[in-house]
């Protein structure tokens, strides 16, 4: 804690900003015919002289808005918004250095003589802003019926591999947040319970590659904030949604919001009930090669046909005491309960070179889980002044746990008994606990600069036990042999310093500094494979880790004039093992392949770097650098004699990223275009299994999503996604791609929506790669229930108006959820 306390007072004396003339701003509000904000309303900066469009700006929680570095100049301001009537202000007359505060807005309803109004104002798709990119969910007819990982698949930048990883702009390593909270969850598990977020749940995603300081360093490539849909209003309002899917197996929904707002007390839940059945299909091709002479001694071919079952119910419950109007006190408590079970068959053949059957392996798999998870958060809120001087506080605490059997069955032709038992039993629970506390301090001073600073600690503690029974002579009895104990604990604290200015009415700056310690140590007791004597073995295995670094930030915007802006940004990060990517443990998961954690596993540094420049707002195109050191990859490792697989993580090498990407968003009366393009260039060098490796490729990412209005309300989407090959670490995937189209109806005067989506039309959702280095070469083709018809019902009601004094923000936890493991 000196340390931290130290770095802090050093950063205070060290960081100075030159004071210079503040730039024209101006801002405002806009409420309905009661004074109470409207959120989500369009207002539109024009020149005064001919009404054309300089900038536009939406509304927040508060009603308010604001246009930034606005020119010496006469302009308007316009309004127009679906159920309201069209406002156009008088002249405003700005100067250099100006604040201009604009006369609140009043809107009237378009139609009067109803009872109610209901009033939905329409988002653009996709909204650039200077620190990060916006997706509006609704505003996509094709996510009615998606889940959140399939509304991330469809988002500009973003990429999800056959096993769910999630990878941003070409990089793994994503950090994902819900509703400014990290998710805590990583690998197969994160996508399991993104799977069963709903997309009539979300409201926003938020895309960062560059996160300021405040955020936690973690996350290779940057963070994915998805926001769920909560509205704040005096009375009552909410929603329910019901759902449902066809792919080749069914799929269906049930959700619903609910908010009352009374005097100084807020309440709000949610829930979800999903269920989602679907098959994935999985073919690979192995050779093995002796060591000595490089010849190939055999083939191998193996097909698996998997179906998965789940359930999930999950929901969120929370209050928000506005104690005065200045302090806020909240607590929120949330979980899920997820039961599912995991059925394969595979057959295995082993072929000579010259393709003789050898032998042949008919293998069954049951793998039955219940994840489950509780968390509770508590938050505090000051606001010291009118300037934006505050103080917050959050301290969290989660924990999940699983249940995990298998059965793994197989039979043989052809070929010698091997040493594996015919059938085994599994039994892999597994517990984490977290805790979490931080606080964040913002200090404005005049002229434009603020001061930011904040400190979290967190404590994270993993159990993970297998124990296993074979089946002999039709009884089971206890495999000593294959056992595992594995604890694992963790401490990381931090401290930040940022500051932002605006220079000029052209230059705006933003420098951050974070501090991270990380203390560590895990211990692990049970069997492993001792390659050195090729066989299993015994183990005792403890290992301690610690480090601190510091974790730079830069950001720079230069507004040349209203067409043209160009910004730069910098940002050191780190990525984190996951925890069970720690244990050595050997994993069965059928006859020929095993997956192996790596105790000596150390985590990942990255240097990122952007160049931007956007056109008249809707243009934005961006250069971008990556160097990234003792990378975190899935490798490979055979023993031909055995014809085994063995699936390891390990800091294989260094990795250099350039890019380009172009983003344009543009709407014409009834028509919005979106269209996204990323070219990138991916090199890996290093050490893998011995061998020295180096693997590149260029890659194009495209993605378009094309909206029409047409009718009485209705609105059709044509959108979808196309990847050229490349390099995701030592595997080289295949081209792949997506087509979907979507139609949706407000329906019962504006409170339901009705919403159909057919996605994947092609069926070209198909994951292919190869990995070939050293003696290592296999393929593998993938298919999965990706080509499905949906459709969805939401249903809004309401009795109050819309508040904007409410909130929700972060929580204190950032990087620990995104490394649990999957449990699968």
């Amino acid at each position: 804690m000196k340390k931290i306390s130290a770095f802090l007072t050093a950063a205070l004396l060290t960081c100075t900003f030159s004071f210079a003339q503040t730039a024209s701003r101006v801002k405002g509000d806009v409420k309905d015919e009661s004074q109470k904000p409207i959120s989500g309303i369009t207002v539109s900066l024009l020149r005064g002289k001919d009404s054309s469009l300089v900038k536009a700006a939406i509304t927040d929680k508060s009603g308010a808005y604001s246009f930034e570095s606005v020119k010496n100049g006469s302009y308007l301001l316009g309004i127009t918004s679906v159920g309201y009537q069209k406002k156009i202000s008088g002249v405003i007359e700005v100067k250099e250095g100006a604040e201009i505060t604009v006369p609140s807005f009043n809107l009237l309803p378009e139609a009067k003589g109803l009872k109610e109004v209901t009033v939905t104002a329409k988002r653009p798709m996709f909204e650039q802003k200077a620190d990060k990119l916006v997706v509006n969910v609704d505003a996509s007819p094709t996510n009615a019926g998606a889940n959140a990982l399939e509304v991330l698949e469809k988002s500009p930048g973003i990429t999800v591999d056959k096993d769910g990883n999630i990878s941003l702009k070409g990089k793994a390593g994503v950090q994902v947040f819900i509703d400014g909270k990290p998710a805590y969850l990583s690998g197969a598990d994160l996508a399991n319970y993104l799977r069963n977020l709903q997309g009539p749940q979300l409201d926003q995603i938020e895309i960062m590659t560059n996160p300021p300081a405040k955020y936690d360093a973690a996350g290779n490539s940057g963070i994915i904030n998805i926001k769920t849909k909560r509205t704040l209003q005096f009375g009552y309002n909410g929603s329910v949604t019901t759902g449902y899917t066809q792919g080749r197996y069914q799929r269906y929904t049930n959700s619903f919001t609910f908010n009352y707002r009374k005097n100084k007390v807020n309440l709000f839940a949610n829930g979800n009930y999903n269920a989602r059945n679907s098959f994935q299909e999985l073919d690979i091709q192995r050779s093995f090669s002796n060591s000595v002479t490089k010849e190939v001694v055999s083939l191998f071919e193996q097909e698996t046909r998997m179906i998965h079952k789940n359930r999930s119910l999950n929901g969120k419950v929370g209050m928000d005491f506005f104690a005065t109007k200045k302090t806020t006190l909240g607590v929120t408590a949330n979980g899920f309960y997820s039961p599912g079970q995991f059925l394969s068959t595979s057959d295995i053949n082993i072929f000579s070179p010259d393709h003789t059957l050898l032998s042949k392996t008919m293998g069954k798999a049951d793998n039955s889980s219940t994840w489950k998870h509780f968390g509770t958060n508590f938050n505090f809120r000051h606001v010291f002044d009118t300037t934006g001087k505050e103080i917050s506080a959050d301290v969290d605490h989660l924990r999940y746990s699983a249940t995990n059997t298998q059965s793994l069955v197989n039979k043989y032709e052809n070929g010698n008994q091997p040493k594996m038992p015919d059938t085994l039993y599994g039994n892999l629970p597994q517990n984490i606990y977290i805790y979490s506390a931080k606080v964040d301090y913002v200090q404005p001073f005049k002229k434009g600069l603020k001061f930011e600073a904040g400190f979290k600690t967190s404590f994270v503690e993993t159990d993970n036990v297998a124990r296993y029974d074979s089946l002999i002579n039709n009884n089971r009895q206890l495999d000593s042999a294959r056992r595992n104990d594995f604890v694992y604990k963790e401490n990381i604290n931090a401290a930040y310093v940022n500051f932002s200015k605006q220079i000029n009415k052209k230059i705006s700056a933003q420098v951050g500094l974070r501090l991270e310690n990380t203390s560590a140590k895990g211990y692990s007791k049970g069997y492993a494979y001792d390659k050195d004597n090729e066989k299993f073995a015994d183990f005792d295995t403890t290992f301690n880790l610690n480090y601190t670094q510091l974790f730079p930030t830069v950001y720079i915007q230069y507004a040349v004039n209203e067409k043209h802006s160009f910004g730069m940004n910098y940002g050191r990060r780190i990525r984190r093992p996951d925890y069970e990517s720690l244990n050595p443990f050997v994993e069965f998961i059928d006859r020929y392949t095993y997956e192996q954690g790596n105790p000596n596993l150390r985590p990942q540094f990255s240097h990122n770097i952007e160049l931007s420049h956007t056109y008249k707002g809707f243009l934005t195109t961006t250069l971008n650098y990556t160097n990234t050191n003792n990378i975190i990859q899935e490798v490979l490792e055979q023993n031909e004699e055995r014809n085994e697989s063995y699936i390891k993580r390990a800091n294989i090498a260094k990795q250099q990223q350039f890019g380009i990407a172009v983003s344009a968003f543009k709407q014409i009366k009834k028509w919005n275009g979106n269209i996204y393009v990323n070219v990138y260039n991916n090199k890996f060098e290093g050490l893998v299994n011995g061998d020295f490796v180096t693997l590149g490729r260029t890659t194009m990412v495209l993605s378009a999503s094309n909206s029409y209005r047409f009718g009485k309300d209705w609105t059709t989407e044509i959108s979808g996604f196309y990847r050229t090959a490349g390099y995701e670490g030592v595997f080289h995937i295949r081209p792949l791609g997506e087509l979907n189209f979507g139609v949706s109806k407000p329906v019962l005067k504006g409170k339901g929506t009705l919403r159909l989506s057919v996605r994947d039309i092609l069926w070209t959702q198909r994951g292919q790669g190869e990995i070939k280095y050293g003696l290592i070469h296999a393929n593998f083709q993938q298919r999965r229930d990706s080509r499905t018809v949906g459709m969805t019902f939401t249903y809004r009601f309401s009795k109050g108006k819309i508040n904007g004094n409410g909130r929700r923000k972060a929580s204190g936890a950032a990087d620990e959820q995104n490394r649990v493991k999957s449990v699968e």
